[in-house]
């Protein structure tokens, strides 16, 4: 008598795709990515990697665990309050509530009173000028290279961007700003050295052939000992003199002077000082989504606002409704995280340490994202074996530490207070799996 071959016993697509739980999933999943997990758990049963009466009891295991984007939410312990890796800025509670709205119809481009088509961006543009009244006007673009790109490109193509050497700096994934310029259609004129730039060398390198003078903030590093550079202030004669637009390319988007950061440049100061535009990120220190902002002199902006580059680097509608909520809104999780009281971050590590029978360690937060290297934010971290490190970042939910000198530590100041226990029970987890 033959034997029944096991396989048989595997269950029919259809069968599995009338039960409630996979019925569910179709209504926040794709139906090919549902037939595909289906698939999937059949194939594991025909190879004999999966019991056929597994089957089913595996499928709803994998589609519980499934949603429609492979992005997962992490607990930021590592105490870098911009973590490029981790997408950079967390959003405000303002800025997630206006990303909502704004995920349906809304008027963007639309005036509602008269039902004719508005400008887009109104909104967003105002409120940045509200924020830094020393700025005419406002742009905003979809990042911090595209609002540099489409600021030198408007002034300065096929003509010269005149630059300290100094300032040729390489910014995130290898992106090398003479790379990013040249892109543009201007050329670079680079004037004065590494270490030294003097007015002087400006002064020799302008002439009819100039588009622009670009001050460049020198991100992630910093140039010590026989140095020297020209401030906008002293430039702003010298660009005056030969009717050339002062550009002041920030990166970090601080909008204001921050006494904790006293060295990182703002865009209120720099206008002051006599940058004609000024260009910034907006998910760095500004705390919003990823966006690029440009402010300046009214005629410059909207010069820059009619170039034809404008339209192929314009901010959607998530990032202007999130960039305009953060602008107006509460302090945004970044500016709280860079100014948290270091003895409660202190407190909160004890809570958690004691907890899990661990230690506490006086740990120097960073700014990250390029903005103010080198500046120390005190806090205090909780130490573990450095093992529980894989097991934290891969556990539910996912917890990035900081893995230094042989052990794990754990920064709560980029954790909100709010996921402390959410924390403890993914610690207690990860303890656990390591034994």
């Amino acid at each position: 008598m033959s034997q029944i071959d096991p396989r048989r016993g595997i269950p029919r697509t259809d069968a599995l795709l009338t039960l409630p739980a996979v019925a569910e999933a179709r209504t926040r999943l794709g139906d090919h990515v549902v037939r595909a997990l289906v698939r999937d758990a059949q194939d594991r049963a025909r190879r004999g990697d999966l019991d056929p009466e597994q089957v089913k009891s595996s499928l709803l295991e994998q589609l519980s665990h499934s949603s429609a984007t492979t992005l997962r939410p992490v607990l930021n312990a590592t105490g870098v309050v911009v973590h490029t890796n981790l997408g950079r800025a967390p959003l405000s509670k303002a800025a997630v509530d206006a990303l909502v709205a704004a995920s349906g119809y809304v008027d963007v481009e639309l005036d509602l009173t008269t039902g004719a088509r508005s400008q887009r961006g109104v909104a967003a543009r105002a409120a940045l000028r509200a924020a830094c009244p020393a700025a005419e006007d406002a742009l905003v673009v979809n990042n911090g290279a595209a609002a540099l790109v489409l600021a030198t490109t408007a002034l300065s193509a096929g003509k010269e961007v005149v630059v300290s050497r100094g300032e040729l700096i390489e910014i995130g994934a290898g992106f090398r700003l003479p790379d990013l310029i040249a892109s543009t259609g201007a050329a670079l004129r680079e004037v004065g050295t590494t270490n030294r730039t003097h007015l002087r060398d400006y002064a020799e390198a302008l002439g009819p052939q100039t588009g622009c003078i670009l001050k460049v903030h020198p991100s992630n590093f910093a140039v010590l000992g026989f140095t020297a550079a020209v401030g906008l202030r002293e430039l702003r004669p010298l660009a005056s003199e030969y009717g050339v637009p002062l550009v002041a390319d920030l990166g970090s988007g601080l909008l204001g002077p921050d006494p904790l950061l006293p060295e990182e440049p703002d865009a209120a100061t720099a206008l002051s000082d006599g940058a004609d535009v000024v260009t910034a990120s907006g998910d760095k220190l500004l705390g919003g989504p990823q966006a690029g902002m440009v402010l300046g002199r009214a005629e410059i902006i909207t010069r820059l606002a009619r170039h034809p580059l404008a339209r192929a680097v314009r901010a959607d509608k998530l990032a202007l409704a999130a960039l305009e909520a953060t602008v107006a809104g509460a302090a945004a999780p970044v500016t709280q995280a860079l100014h948290a009281d270091p003895d409660h971050l202190r407190t909160r590590a004890e809570r958690l340490a004691a907890a899990v029978g661990a230690g506490v360690v006086a740990h120097d937060g960073r700014v990250g994202g390029g903005g103010a290297p080198g500046v120390p934010l005190r806090g205090w971290a909780v130490r573990l074996p450095e093992a529980v490190a894989a097991a934290l970042r891969t556990g539910e939910p996912a917890v990035l530490p900081r893995v230094h000198d042989g052990a794990c530590l754990l920064d709560l100041r980029c954790v909100p207070p709010d996921d402390d226990e959410r924390l403890l029970a993914a610690v207690r987890a990860a303890l656990d799996r390591i034994g």
